[in-house]
């Protein structure tokens, strides 16, 4: 199975202070796709410099030739998805069809209150997310679109000339509830995990193997009951969030036997953060870049 290296590089950088040639770079060193967070602020970095993803994504486009790009991932925390489907249907254009949109449910951080709202219970969270998700399919496939629904309308909304990626651009939807995954089976192009949350600070790396086999066994399900071969969707592990934190950064060798053990699970695209250093993602550049372009290699 073809495994593929790509980036997540957090927009912590000012254009012309560094973040053009992290963005540059990132194609220069053969990564599939750069990623960036789509927030508001994030944790660690609420208190420091942290830009928006739509517009540094584009900026990334005239900056680069071949390197996908995305987010990892989109939420309807505080995005429409008509605003939203004309950002992406002119981001998709600038980049000549390179974007990718990861897109979740999202959670209680930051963004889930930074526009005066309550924060939404995981219920209201799933309910908008497959609305936002189904109406987001259809503005981003037809040119007019009216649709009322609970949470999200939209009135003779119009998205000419449409995607250069056709039908769209693809969705990669981070799920690991049953909900999310059905999302994931019916709309998506691939899927994302970060793994299991609650192994984080006390499991051990095998056991999260394990819950990655059981999230993958689950998608499989999913896509079963709609009618799909799972093979058909892209599986992208965000590292970083395991109980591996960041020791398969240490090394090469500590590289490939972690991308090798997720391989075998099935997995299609693994993404490491951009070093960022006194950061929960500090790791040492030239080792992240001798990864970069060794470390499939020696996978074989």
């Amino acid at each position: 199975m073809t495994l593929r290296l790509s980036t997540v590089i957090l927009p912590v950088d000012r254009w012309h202070e560094g973040g053009r040639q992290k963005w540059r770079h990132a194609e220069e060193l053969g990564f599939h796709a750069a990623y960036t967070y789509d927030h508001l602020s994030w944790r660690s970095f609420r208190d420091g410099p942290w830009f928006g993803a739509l517009p540094t994504l584009t900026a990334a486009a005239t900056a680069t030739e071949r390197l996908r790009l995305g987010t990892l991932v989109t939420s309807p925390n505080f995005r429409h998805p008509v605003t939203l489907a004309k950002e992406l249907i002119t981001l998709d254009d600038v980049s000549g069809g390179r974007v990718t949109l990861g897109i979740g449910a999202g959670g209680n951080g930051f963004d889930a209150t930074a526009l005066g709202q309550e924060a939404w219970t995981p219920k209201e969270r799933a309910d908008r997310f497959g609305e936002f998700v189904g109406l987001l399919d259809r503005l981003l496939t037809e040119d007019a679109v009216t649709e009322r629904g609970t949470f999200y309308s939209a009135d003779e909304a119009r998205n000419i000339p449409g995607c250069v990626q056709r039908p769209r651009l693809p969705f990669a939807v981070a799920a690991t509830g049953p909900r999310g995954l059905r999302l994931a089976a019916r709309y998506g192009q691939a899927w994302v995990t970060t793994g299991d949350p609650k192994l984080y600070e006390e499991g051990t790396p095998e056991q999260s193997v394990e819950a990655l086999r059981g999230q993958i066994g689950k998608l499989g399900k999913a896509c079963a009951e709609a009618g799909r071969d799972v093979d058909e969707l892209d599986k992208i592990l965000l590292t970083g969030f395991t109980p591996d934190r960041g020791r398969p950064l240490e090394s090469v060798d500590a590289f490939v036997d972690f991308a090798g053990r997720h391989r075998e699970l099935g997995f299609t695209e693994l993404v490491i953060h951009w070093p960022i250093a006194d950061s929960d993602f500090a790791a040492d550049q030239t080792v992240f870049e001798n990864i970069a372009t060794e470390a499939l290699a020696q996978l074989g």
